[in-house]
């Protein structure tokens, strides 16, 4: 029986740091997608969930693999600025591409990649496969095999979804 897995919504992201240009996961297609969505100020996310990332980033090629932060602020706005994300990222040597989650419309304290994805702190991570389907949304860390497993897992599937065979 063929699973069915939901597409992965868009990240909305009012700025990118790291990189020039913008980033849609549409454009991703054909790459296994790792999203970590974090605070500076959150100390799971510090010590655990960012290093894992810049692992992730180092590991697998990036013809194979893509790391995304999204820096999705729901507490202590006023010391979350661009400019501190922007030395945040440089003392810790965080080269891969870093969005800015857009805020809400609603004046509620959560942007608003962290609610369409019903996210309930950081760090969170989700996985997405080749296709564009969210594989794995977790609140917390994951253990670097256990993250590492997935990634090849979704790495080693065929782009290519395999036809029931009646039997």
């Amino acid at each position: 029986m063929r699973q069915t897995f939901s597409k992965a919504k868009g990240l909305q992201v009012q700025t990118w740091l790291n990189t020039d240009n913008r980033i849609l996961l549409s454009d991703l297609h054909g790459k296994v997608i790792v999203v970590v969505a974090f605070q500076m100020l959150c100390p799971g996310c510090v010590s655990y969930a960012l290093p894992q990332a810049k692992k992730v980033s180092t590991l697998f090629r990036r013809e194979d693999v893509v790391v995304l932060g999204l820096h999705t602020v729901f507490e202590h706005h006023e010391a979350n600025s661009k400019q501190t994300l922007e030395a945040f990222l440089h003392e810790n040597r965080i080269t891969f591409p870093v969005g800015i989650d857009m805020p809400a419309d609603d004046n509620s304290r959560f942007p608003k990649t962290m609610k369409t994805y019903h996210m309930e702190g950081t760090p969170t991570l989700l996985l997405i496969d080749k296709k564009g389907n969210l594989r794995k949304q977790k609140l917390g860390h994951l253990d670097d095999v256990v993250l590492g497993a997935e990634i090849m897992s979704l790495m080693l599937e065929s782009e290519e979804q395999p036809t029931e065979q009646e039997g």
